[in-house]
C-alpha cells in the first residue's frame, strides 16, 4: 500500500504529477547503500557487546561508555538501518502511520543516546588525561551514571512528540521516519529548535570543550619536558590524530543532518529535493559503523579480544601502537603534575 493512504503530508513525497521521488533503480541503489552500512555496523557492534560480556578484563568503567554506545549504535542499525534497507527495497514506507512514529521514537532515541556516549567518552578522556579534580579517577558508579544520564536525557527529549510537542513523520525521500522538521506549526518549530540546541549543540559543545582541554593539557606537557626519548610529543600528535578523526567523523555525520533541519526551519519556502533530503540522513545513520572502527579498534583491550573474535579465534598480529595513546598521555601527565 503507498504511504498516501497513512501520511496526510505524503503528497511532500511525490511530484507534482503523483510521480515517487526516485525511479525504481534510485530506490534499489539506496537500499542497498544502507545494506552496506548497516550490515557491518550490526557485526561490529554486536561483536563489542558479546566480546565485553566474554572477558571481564573489559569489564572497566572507561570502556563502559564504548558498550554503552556500541548498544546504541546496534539498536540504530536493527531499527532505522534494517528498515531503511526494506523500504527503499520496496519504494516507499510500508509499516504505516503506527510503524512511522515507532520506528521515529526508536532510531531517534537510540541516536541521540549515542551522541550523548560520545560526550561522556570525551569527558571521561579529559578526566584521565588532564586530572582538573586532583587524582580523581573515573570508577564504576561514575561510569553508570554517565551512561544512566545518556538514555535518561535522550529518552526525556525523544518522548514529547508522543504526547503532541512535536511530531514523528516521514523524511527524505519517504521511506524512513524521524522528528518534523519540515511543518509550520509554531508548536512544532519550537520542539525541533529545543532539540537542536540540547541534542546535537549542547553534545557537540562538550566534545570540543573536552578535547580543547585535553590538547592543551598535552601540549603543555610536551612544552615542559621531553620525557622517554620523545614519549610526549609521539602521543601528543597520536592523541591529536585520533582527536581529530573523532572530530570530524561527528561533524560528517552529524552536522550536514543537523544544518538542513535548521535550514527548513528557519526559511519554510525553502525547495529542497528529496534525494538532498535523505543524503543528510544516511550520513547521520552511518556513524553506527565509524564509532566501533574509531573507538574500538584504537583500543589495545577491546582489539585483543574482538579481532580473534571475528576472525573465528584465529589470533592476528596487530600492532599495538596506536591503542597505548592515552596510556602514554597519563603516564607524562602524572610525571610532570605536582606532587
Amino acid at each position: 500500500m503507498q504511504p498516501s493512504a497513512f501520511f496526510p503530508n505524503a503528497s511532500s513525497y511525490v511530484g507534482p504529477h503523483g510521480e515517487p521521488p526516485l525511479s525504481r533503480t534510485g530506490f534499489i541503489v539506496l537500499s542497498i547503500i544502507m545494506a552496506f552500512f548497516t550490515g557491518p555496523a550490526i557485526i561490529l557492534n554486536a561483536t563489542v557487546i558479546i566480546v565485553s560480556l566474554m572477558h571481564k578484563q573489559l569489564r572497566q568503567p572507561l570502556n563502559y561508555a564504548l558498550v554503552n554506545m556500541a548498544v546504541a549504535d546496534l539498536g540504530t542499525a536493527m531499527t532505522g538501518g534494517v528498515l531503511s534497507v526494506v523500504n527503499n527495497a520496496q519504494g516507499y514506507f510500508s509499516l504505516g502511520r503506527t510503524g512511522c512514529v515507532m520506528e521515529g521514537f526508536a532510531v531517534s532515541l537510540f541516536g541521540i543516546t549515542s551522541l550523548c556516549t560520545v560526550a561522556l567518552i570525551a569527558v571521561e578522556r579529559m578526566f584521565v588525561v588532564c586530572k582538573p579534580l586532583g587524582q580523581m579517577t573515573f570508577q564504576n558508579k561514575h561510569a553508570a551514571g554517565g551512561i544512566a544520564l545518556s538514555w535518561l536525557w535522550s529518552l526525556t527529549w525523544n518522548l514529547p512528540p508522543l504526547f503532541g510537542w512535536g511530531r514523528y513523520e516521514l523524511e527524505g525521500v519517504g521511506t524512513s521516519c524521524a522528528p518534523d522538521w519540515h511543518s509550520r506549526d509554531p508548536k512544532i518549530v519550537s520542539y525541533i529548535l529545543a532539540y537542536f540546541a540540547v541534542c546535537f549543540a549542547l553534545p557537540f559543545a562538550v566534545i570540543v570543550a573536552s578535547y580543547t582541554k585535553l590538547m592543551w593539557t598535552l601540549h603543555q606537557v610536551s612544552k615542559l619536558a621531553c620525557l622517554e626519548g620523545g614519549a610526549v610529543a609521539k602521543g601528543e600528535v597520536k592523541v591529536a590524530f585520533m582527536v581529530v578523526l573523532m572530530v570530524l567523523t561527528f561533524l560528517i555525520s552529524w552536522l550536514p543532518y543537523a544544518t538542513l533541519a535548521m535550514v527548513v526551519v528557519s526559511n519554510p519556502d525553502v525547495e529542497i529535493h528529496p534525494l538532498v533530503g535523505t543524503v543528510p540522513v544516511y550520513l547521520a545513520k552511518s556513524s553506527t559503523v565509524y564509532n566501533p572502527l574509531i573507538y574500538i579498534y584504537l583500543n589495545k583491550q577491546f582489539r585483543k579480544y574482538a579481532v580473534p573474535f571475528l576472525l573465528c579465534g584465529k589470533d592476528t598480529s596487530v600492532d599495538d601502537e596506536a591503542s597505548e595513546v592515552t596510556m602514554t598521555a597519563e603516564t607524562a601527565t602524572s610525571k610532570v603534575s605536582p606532587a
